[in-house]
């Protein structure tokens, strides 16, 4: 059988001069294939076994000058100029025409390295159009997961193993108008063909809202309720009540660490929470439950009850020796958190988490919503998409954290056999998932569920894929769980260095690249690829384009009025803090 690739000696660029277990440098033999071979460019180098080849990728073209002088009656009289030229190249794996039972195979790694004076050859033409074919032969039709074609041959598809790229967590990186949000859109595309896709989006912008609308919508749209939300609901309108919190998580929101009295005032809030939830478990019956739940199980209660017992506590004096009223023991203490608590309470902007609706604090609510989250119903989509536009950025993390806890935790305490993975899409990421030193009390609740799912996750069927602009400003801890990256064009250089120090040495030269690549083009690392790639993205159809497209100031400028009744409405939007 004949191999795939079939080199002769015009293909040859030269031979081995210099071998570690990362780079070779090879010394280009004739010079006239120089103006052939550019950075980017794949080999292939012969090892002692006939069936290998090492395929490497070329970070570095050199001309080397060297002066030679002719000596002739011990004088110098003329100086000559000749030139060397060589390749460094990064080794990516090693291709076998035969491995076993199995014909033309790559693998990642290397198993014989080659030696002193191997053979170098281009590859290139039929040659590369071959290797390209081989690198998604060996993924199943079922696991293809086909993001676009190789820039080094536009004709081949860029294929990944959605299995290795969902199950072990992944990230888009890029800075703003590179194409993150296309890339996204036609991953959400390509996944919805599947029967029973459970992907969450956390959408920041509302820029996801084109795909779960017209006949042609592949995903349900939920959003988190607004100050316009609090009289008249709709089916799409998501409540999250401040009982779903734990006590940390409230606590960040509303307890003044700096505050004297904070232990007290942390103390009551916590006695007075569980007492609550045991009430509401008695009523309902849940003698099991009552065993074993704990302040953070989440469980309906009443915030003005919660008020009610804290305000007795603040009020209520103490009893002397001699039956003389005296200070009570928490009297004055709460006064400050009961303070901050109603203020929280009496902002609309929050009323999806302390204004919920009744239907939002009966027992079974929890069970209704996350079944719509992570269950299936005939006839409904797959793919979630939850709109926070209109969560104040203040308790961004909070309810981020919040939700994707809730998430992790239902599917960590359900039968393993009846498991069904998702992935949550983290839009956005640096807004809620900050680098930890640099985080604040609120922050540090979300990050500390985020990086539970990243660490721990993949053991129970849960993913995340954070999309960000800034990944400087992204937790180290979670980036460096990720094993896939697609990254599209990166000009800061705090970004591409978070970028490098993810990467293997081999491939850190690869992010020279980054600031070269054009709008949804992207450099895809990672287990899910055998080959890392700059591959030219696919585009979602025209019905799924996210609304995050970049104006064209100049043309609009010259086309295109202010319409002053629209900011007249903006400004009405902006005092009832409300889009609808």
């Amino acid at each position: 059988m004949a191999n795939l690739l079939d080199f002769n000696e015009n293909d040859m660029l030269g031979r081995v001069t210099s071998v570690d277990t990362e780079q070779i440098i090879i010394e280009i033999e004739n010079g006239t294939v120089m103006n052939k071979i550019c950075v980017g460019n794949l080999v292939a180098i012969e090892t002692a076994k006939q069936h290998e080849k090492i395929i490497a990728l070329i970070d570095k073209v050199i001309r080397k000058y060297i002066e030679n002088y002719e000596d002739e009656d011990d004088e110098i009289d003329e100086m000559m100029v000749s030139s060397a030229d060589y390749i460094k190249v990064s080794i990516i794996g090693t291709y076998h025409s035969v491995y076993g039972s199995t014909h033309d195979l790559f693998k990642r790694g290397v198993e014989t390295f080659p030696q002193i004076e191997s053979k170098c050859y281009g590859i290139s033409g039929q040659n590369l159009q071959n290797f390209m074919n081989i690198l998604g032969k060996d993924i199943d039709a079922d696991k293809r997961l086909k993001i676009g074609s190789f820039m080094m041959d536009t004709a081949a598809d860029a294929v990944l193993d959605g299995n290795k790229f969902f199950q072990r967590h992944a990230a888009v990186l890029g800075s703003t108008g590179s194409g993150k949000s296309w890339c996204i859109a036609s991953i959400l595309e390509k996944a919805s063909v599947l029967k029973y896709t459970n992907i969450i989006v956390f959408d920041m912008h509302g820029e996801y809202k084109s795909l779960s609308e017209g006949s042609e919508s592949i995903a349900q749209r939920f959003r988190i309720a607004g100050p316009g939300d609090l009289e008249v609901t709709k089916p799409d309108v998501l409540f999250l009540p401040y009982w779903l919190l734990n006590r940390e998580e409230l606590l960040s929101m509303i307890l003044d660490r700096s505050d004297s009295n904070a232990p007290n005032q942390a103390s009551r809030f916590t006695r007075h929470i569980r007492d609550l939830k045991e009430e509401t478990l008695k009523r309902e019956g849940k003698t099991d439950t009552l065993k074993t739940f704990t302040v953070d199980s989440p469980i309906p209660f009443l915030m003005s009850e919660l008020i009610q017992k804290l305000t007795i506590d603040d009020t209520t004096k103490g009893v002397g020796k001699n039956g003389a009223a005296v200070k009570g023991e928490w009297e004055g203490k709460l006064t400050r958190f009961i303070s901050r608590l109603e203020t929280k309470i009496g902002d609309k902007t929050y009323g999806f988490m302390f204004q919920p609706t009744d239907e939002a604090q009966k027992y079974d609510w929890l069970g209704a919503i996350l079944c719509k989250l992570l269950g299936y119903t005939d006839g409904e989509k797959g793919i979630k998409i939850i709109d926070f536009s209109e969560v104040p950025s203040d308790v961004l993390p909070v309810v981020t954290g919040t939700l994707a806890r809730l998430l992790y935790d239902v599917q960590f305490w359900m039968d393993p056999e009846k498991r069904t993975p998702f992935t949550i899409i983290c839009d956005e990421a640096h807004l809620y998932l900050p680098v930890k030193e640099d985080a604040d009390s609120v922050q540090k609740q979300a990050l500390y569920n985020f990086e539970r799912i990243a660490k721990e996750g993949r053991k129970y069927g849960v993913s995340i894929l954070p999309v960000s602009q800034r990944p400087a400003d992204v937790s180290k801890t979670i980036l460096s769980q990720c094993n896939n990256f697609i990254v599209l064009r990166l000009t800061n250089e705090r970004d591409k260095g978070v970028i490098k120090n993810l990467l293997p040495d081999a491939l850190k030269s690869t992010i020279e690249f980054l600031p070269l690549l054009d709008v949804g083009e992207a450099l895809v690392v990672g287990d899910a690829i055998l080959l890392p790639s700059k591959i030219v993205l696919d585009k979602p159809s025209d019905t799924h384009k996210p609304i995050s497209a970049t104006r064209n100031f100049w043309d609009e400028w010259d086309n295109k009025e202010p319409d002053n009744a629209a900011i007249v409405d903006a400004i009405e939007a902006l005092r009832k803090q409300c889009r609808v």
